[in-house]
């Protein structure tokens, strides 16, 4: 498989780790659109919000399980957000789940 954050898992890309645990894989991202910007995907290859179901689906848990023991790590008492782009028109750009955790400034609404 040619993934690149399933090559950034098993460390073939460097990245910047944030958090990692037995399901879960944070880093920092190279684009960042806040002061902190982490990427946090499941290690295990989902292409995108479409394909959960009821064999992966306690992945995505454990994916929000870990932005919550990120948010304590990294001081996010202010508040944050978490994304998630599926599909082209959906602005995903990587085929893997990923969830973008924004914070540490005020962010719009509606996102540009």
């Amino acid at each position: 498989m040619d993934c690149l954050f399933c090559k950034i898992v098993a460390g073939e890309i460097p990245s910047t780790k944030i958090y990692e645990d037995e399901y879960v894989y944070a880093f920092a991202d190279i684009d960042p659109q806040a002061p902190f910007h982490a990427i946090v995907i499941p290690k295990e290859h989902i292409c995108c919000a479409d394909k959960i179901d009821e064999t992966n689906s306690f992945l995505i848990a454990k994916v929000f399980e870990a932005i919550a023991k990120i948010s304590k790590q990294e001081n996010l008492e202010k508040g944050y957000r978490v994304v998630n782009n599926c599909g082209e028109q959906g602005g995903q750009t990587v085929g893997h789940i990923h969830f973008h955790l924004l914070a540490r400034r005020n962010l719009a609404w509606p996102p540009g």
